[in-house]
């Protein structure tokens, strides 16, 4: 799989509703998978469980949106709801590109194994855009 290069949203309590308003719009087909399906609860509070932990709408012209609901703890703010998203099967590659984005910036969740089972990793780069780098893991 290529290396893709995709916006991801953030949304308080409103992911569900926010993706399929853009499957609405824009056609496709949407995945949703919450935190407890991969029992990461979001925070201390098991209502969280239900909340969207990773959203993906493909549409039919190949576009790819993606986006989650933000933990309750977690601070949310106009104009910081969005993060640039790495991902494919590349580890070499990807590895690279995290190696020089997080260059002068800030590592927010290392690059390590997470529990769907890939190397997923949060930064923020020297210019203040936050990145999600995801290597997928090898097929079982």
């Amino acid at each position: 799989m290529p290396t893709q290069l995709n916006a991801y949203l953030s949304f308080r309590d409103t992911a569900r509703q926010a993706m399929e308003f853009y499957q609405g719009v824009f056609g496709g087909e949407l995945g949703l998978s919450t935190f407890g399906e991969f029992g990461a609860a979001a925070s201390d509070d098991p209502a969280e469980a239900d909340k969207v932990m990773h959203a993906q709408l493909t549409t039919p012209s190949g576009m790819v949106l993606m986006g989650a609901d933000t933990p309750a703890g977690t601070d949310l703010a106009p104009g910081s709801n969005f993060s640039m998203s790495l991902s494919g099967d590349d580890e070499r590659e990807l590895r690279g590109y995290w190696d020089a984005l997080v260059e002068g910036g800030q590592v927010v969740e290392p690059l390590a194994q997470a529990p769907w089972g890939d190397h997923f990793g949060m930064c923020v780069d020297r210019f203040g855009t936050p990145w999600m780098v995801n290597i997928a893991g090898s097929p079982a």
